[in-house]
Parts: C-alpha cells; sequence; structure tokens
C-alpha cells in the first residue's frame, strides 16, 4: 500500500475509516482552510533539543487524533472534520514566560518529552486564530541537539527525515506531525489502539542517502510539502516507517 501526501492532502486508499482518502474526487482546495495550531515551549536559558521537539510535536498530533473529545460528537470532532476536509496544514508557534502560560489557558493538550513540551490545539480557521496564538512567534525555532540522538530500539516507528533538505526546528515539527498523521490513518484499529498504549512512541531520525533512496520507493507513507514555507513544492520531507504498515508491503 502506497500513500504520498501533499502537505497532507493526496490520495491513496488508507486503512483508517476517518482518512479522507477515503473521499474520492474531494476538491480539498476549495474548502474551507482550517490549521492544526502546535505551540512549542521555548526558554532563551533552556531551550528543548530539537530531536525531542521533533518527536514531542509528532506525538501531540497522534495524541489530539486519539482523543475522544476529537471523535464522534466530542467537542472537537467538527473542527477536526473540517480540517480533514481541507489541507492538512499544521502550523508551529513558539512561546516563553507568560506567553506559554496564556496559551496554557486555552483548551488543548500539553505533550511532555524528555527536554520539551508542546501545546496542541484543536483546529482553527486558517485566518481565526485566537489572539493569545496569533500574536506568538513562527520564526526563532532553531534548534540544536547537545548530543547526537540515542540508537533507536527495534520496533520503534521511525519517521525518517530527508537528508537533502534544510528546515527550521518548528517546519520539521509540522513535517513529523504530518507524517504521524498519515501512518495513524493506515492504522487498523487494533494497530492504533497498541500505538496509543505505548505512549506513542516514536523516533524521529535524519536518513542516510542510501537509506532515502531506499525507503522512497518502499511504499510507505511519504509527506511531500505543498511549498508554502522554507522548501519547494513537492518536496518529499518526511516518510513513516511504522512496523505495522512495513509488515503489510
Amino acid at each position: 500500500m502506497s500513500s504520498q501526501h501533499t502537505n497532507d492532502t493526496t490520495a491513496a486508499p488508507a486503512v483508517g475509516a476517518d482518512s479522507p482518502f477515503r473521499q474520492e474526487h474531494v476538491l480539498r482546495d476549495e474548502s474551507p482552510q482550517f490549521v492544526l495550531p502546535l505551540v512549542v515551549h521555548i526558554e532563551k536559558a533552556e531551550p528543548p533539543a530539537r530531536t525531542d521537539a521533533l518527536e514531542t510535536a509528532a506525538r501531540a498530533v497522534l495524541v489530539l487524533l486519539s482523543d475522544e473529545r476529537a471523535a464522534g460528537e466530542g467537542e472537537w470532532a467538527e473542527a477536526v472534520r473540517d480540517w480533514q476536509d481541507a489541507r492538512i496544514r499544521k502550523v508551529v508557534r513558539r512561546a516563553r514566560g507568560a506567553e506559554w502560560r496564556k496559551a496554557g489557558t486555552l483548551p488543548g493538550i500539553t505533550v511532555r518529552g524528555d527536554t520539551s513540551e508542546v501545546r496542541v490545539y484543536p483546529p482553527v480557521p486558517l485566518d481565526g486564530w485566537p489572539k493569545e496564538l496569533a500574536k506568538l512567534q513562527v520564526s526563532g525555532t532553531d534548534l540544536d541537539d547537545p548530543a547526537p540522538p540515542a540508537p533507536v530500539a527495534a520496533g520503534t516507528v521511525v519517521l525518517w527525515l530527508n537528508p537533502d533538505l534544510e528546515m527550521s526546528a518548528g517546519k520539521a515539527m509540522a513535517q513529523a506531525g504530518h507524517a504521524a498523521q498519515l501512518a495513524w490513518w493506515e492504522l487498523t484499529g487494533a494497530e492504533r489502539a497498541a500505538w496509543r498504549e505505548s505512549g506513542f512512541r516514536l523516533a524521529v531520525r535524519t536518513a542516510a542517502r542510501e537509506r532515502w533512496a531506499e525507503l522512497s520507493g518502499s511504499g510507505l507513507p511519504l509527506v511531500r510539502d505543498a511549498g508554502f514555507t522554507e522548501i519547494a513544492p513537492g518536496s518529499a520531507t518526511v516518510i513513516a516507517d511504522h512496523p505495522a504498515l512495513r509488515a503489510r508491503l
């Protein structure tokens, strides 16, 4: 099963019944546009590690998608459906101090990693951000890893970054979230439950060039960016290597 997604917009059948890939001939660009806001906590004195922030952002997207408020008749369900009926946009902004505390008062979920905190919110209209979030900066999310990321344990979901692309941490966080969402859509209910029970264990790593070439032709979920920011339209950014999906190749 192959799934390629242009900024989370394209077209291959997926297992999950909530996947917009099941809706054929939907003119997604004609739908009202929504965005999933993510806010990363970055204090000047103690910024999070880059890889941990990317992994935490990806997990935050999954936590929201699996939350009961985002499904059925839940209070966020309509917003999530509207968002998935259009382009699946995500925007990462940064906050510190009082800004972070104010951002925490809005409905959402804070997900914590080893060094990072990311708060995810139900989708909002593209031009209708809450004022507490609208004033937060998108730029300034350049982060570093103080040490090389640890080896990935066998059986871990890995979101592989394209080694030939330069992305800010904020852009890469959004792309990792896209890849995690693509994997989620293609999983069965039992596979989703198992991933959730693991705490959405995953790793984000930059692939070696040889590995990227192999993965690109594998049929695993692949994100292609729409080119709104930083990189050229159609750029392949992340591949989601989930063991359950790999087993079906």
